[in-house]
C-alpha cells in the first residue's frame, strides 16, 4: 500500500502536469492565470483521504536578467498515512516570458528517511539540460549518492510544472490531439493529450462545466514513474481560467483521486466548501533544508 501510493501519487500530479491542451480555435493565448492563485487539492485512495497538493503562482522574478513566472507545487501525505509512509514533495519551476520554454526546474522529495534533491537547468545555449541529483539518508553513514548528466533540448520544452501553466494559455477544443516537448532533465519527449469531450461534474453539491481529457503516457514512465496499466482521467473547468477541478487515475492496487478543495487568488471563481488549502512560502529559495516530520 505505502508503495503503491507513492507511486499513484506521482502519477496524480505528473497527470496534472501534463494538461496539454490543444490550441486551436478561438481563446488564443489569453492571461489564465496571475501572481498570487493557489488551488489546493484532497488527494483519496478510494474512499479515504490520503493527502494534499498545492500549486502556486509566485511573484514574477528575474533570473539573470531574464524576466520569470515562478510556479510551485507541494505535495504530502496526511497525519494518519505518515504513521505508515511520510512523504513531502517540494517543485519549483521557472518559466521565461512569454511562456515559451523553460530555465530551471528544482524539486526536494522526501520518503521516510531518503531525501532526493533534483536541480534541472535548460541551457538554450547549447540546446541541453543540465541534471544534479542528490540522494541524502537521514541517520545513516551512507555517503550521499550523486548523479549527473545532460540531456539534449527540443525548442519550446516545458518541465512539467510549468507545461501545466502553459496548457491553461490555451483554448481546448472536444476530440483533438496535442503534443508539447517536456523534460525533466533525464530524458526528453513528445508527450500527448486527447480531449475527449465536454462534461458536467459536481463537487461538494456544485456543478462544473468542464473538459475531459486524457493524457498518453506511453514512454512516458520512466520521467513520471507511471504503474503500467493505469489510466488517467483529467477535469478542467471549460472557461478561460482552464482551472483542474478533478483528477483520477485507475491502477491495480484501486483508484486515487485529486478533488480541488480550495481556490485562493482567482477573482469570481466560486467553490462549495473551499477550505483556503494550505500554506505555500513564495520565496525564491523556498524549498526547505529539511521537511517537517509532523
Amino acid at each position: 500500500m505505502p508503495h503503491c501510493f507513492s507511486r499513484s501519487t506521482a502519477c496524480l500530479c505528473a497527470a496534472a502536469l501534463l494538461l496539454l491542451a490543444a490550441s486551436a480555435g478561438a481563446g488564443g493565448h489569453d492571461r489564465a492565470f496571475s501572481p498570487g492563485e493557489k488551488l489546493t487539492f484532497q488527494i483519496k485512495w478510494g474512499p479515504f483521504p490520503a493527502g494534499e497538493a498545492v500549486l502556486a503562482v509566485l511573484p514574477m522574478e528575474r533570473r539573470e536578467g531574464t524576466p520569470v513566472y515562478h510556479f510551485a507545487m507541494e505535495v504530502k501525505t496526511n497525519a494518519f498515512l505518515d504513521l505508515f509512509y511520510y512523504y513531502r514533495s517540494r517543485i519549483d519551476a521557472y518559466a521565461e516570458l512569454p511562456m515559451n520554454r523553460s530555465l530551471h526546474y528544482r524539486q526536494r522529495t522526501k520518503t521516510g528517511r531518503k531525501t532526493k534533491d533534483v536541480v534541472v537547468d535548460f541551457d538554450w545555449q547549447n540546446n541541453l539540460a543540465h541534471f544534479h541529483r542528490t540522494e541524502t539518508y537521514f541517520h545513516s553513514k551512507r555517503e550521499p549518492h550523486l548523479k549527473s548528466l545532460e540531456t539534449p533540448l527540443l525548442p519550446g520544452t516545458f518541465d512539467p510544472l510549468s507545461a501545466f501553466y502553459y496548457t491553461r494559455m490555451l483554448a481546448p477544443q472536444e476530440r483533438t490531439l496535442t503534443t508539447r516537448p517536456i523534460s525533466d532533465g533525464k530524458r526528453t519527449l513528445r508527450a500527448n493529450l486527447k480531449v475527449i469531450g465536454r462534461e458536467t461534474i459536481t463537487l461538494n453539491g456544485q456543478s462544473y462545466d468542464t473538459f475531459l481529457v486524457q493524457p498518453d503516457l506511453k514512454g512516458v514512465n520512466p520521467v513520471f514513474e507511471k504503474e503500467a496499466g493505469a489510466t488517467i482521467l483529467i477535469w478542467v473547468s471549460a472557461d478561460e481560467r482552464r482551472i483542474p477541478i478533478k483528477l483520477k487515475s485507475k491502477v491495480s492496487v484501486g483508484s486515487f483521486t485529486g478533488e480541488l478543495v480550495g481556490v485562493e487568488g482567482v477573482q469570481g471563481f466560486d467553490i462549495t466548501g473551499m477550505t483556503g488549502g494550505g500554506r505555500i512560502s513564495n520565496a525564491a529559495a523556498a524549498v526547505p533544508d529539511s521537511f517537517p516530520e509532523s
